[in-house]
């Protein structure tokens, strides 16, 4: 009999693709969203049992992000109802360079239960599904400045890796920290794009308290502005500036590259401009 996969996060950028894998596998799974019935909220966990009962794995990614302090009482309260369910195995989403994620590792890795931590890198699909998308289509980009280089992770390998550790035993007791092969600068990433779609698209550089300040007039909530302001003055102050190959060690191939991302991606009409 094939174990119940509990895909936390399931309508997201790395649930739903798992699920669609899953799927695709014919592996059982179980959704975990505020959309699913019964839903799971971060914020009601008082509701979680029932959605966790009979099942024997649990893919987790916590929302909006780890780093965000109440993230370390909520792993927590999770890896305990987990054992009391008898759930089998974990396998944690985390982030790189985020001390509160590191934390929340150490609680999925003490649990006694199977685990595999999946630490990674900024996703190649902010660009096309996350916070950078509306600054492309307006063909204008505003960013913070900050000197250092990312190596991004397509989402389409972090998927491959997450199922393979929810269905196959060889990942059980790793933890991978998740990178692309190359390192680039988020000026260099947004020029690729533009010569995927064949557009400029200017790259202007200000001082990081007027960026926040910025998003303030934008009409973002204090929660995101904090945790944008947070991920820029810690995550990318350096401390991820390197390169790992742990993909390739679990997957016996080479991360997809950011520029093979921006050529695949403009072929999807995403950029298009709708302004």
């Amino acid at each position: 009999m094939k174990p119940l996969n509990l895909i936390l996060g399931s309508s997201g950028k790395t649930g739903s693709r798992i699920v669609k894998k899953l799927n695709q596998l014919n592996i059982p799974v179980r959704l975990g969203s505020r959309k699913s019935n019964p839903s799971f909220d971060w914020e009601k966990s008082e509701s979680w049992e029932t959605l966790i009962k009979g099942v024997d794995h649990i893919y987790i990614s916590y929302q909006p992000d780890l780093a965000v302090p109440t993230s370390i009482h909520h792993i927590q309260t999770l890896v305990d109802l987990a054992i009391k369910c008898k759930v089998k195995r974990l396998v944690l989403l985390s982030g790189r360079g985020e001390p509160e994620a590191i934390t929340c590792e150490k609680l999925v890795q003490g649990s006694g239960l199977e685990w595999t931590i999946l630490r990674s890198s900024w996703f190649s699909q902010n660009f096309s599904e996350g916070m950078f998308l509306d600054a492309i289509l307006q063909r204008k980009i505003i960013f913070p400045k900050i000197k250092i280089k990312e190596p991004f992770i397509d989402l389409d390998d972090l998927t491959d890796l997450a199922v393979d550790s929810l269905v196959n035993q060889r990942h059980v007791g790793k933890l991978y920290e998740l990178t692309g092969p190359t390192l680039y600068s988020f000026e260099e990433t947004f020029s690729f794009i533009a010569n995927e779609i064949k557009e400029s698209i200017p790259f202007e550089e200000i001082p990081l308290k007027d960026y926040i300040s910025m998003l303030g007039d934008f009409g973002l909530s204090k929660e995101t502005i904090w945790l944008i302001q947070y991920l820029f003055e810690t995550v990318l102050d350096g401390r991820n500036e390197f390169i790992q190959n742990d993909f390739e060690i679990a997957m016996g191939r080479k991360p997809k590259d950011f520029k093979y991302y921006a050529k695949e991606t403009a072929k999807s009409g995403v950029w298009n401009s709708r302004f």
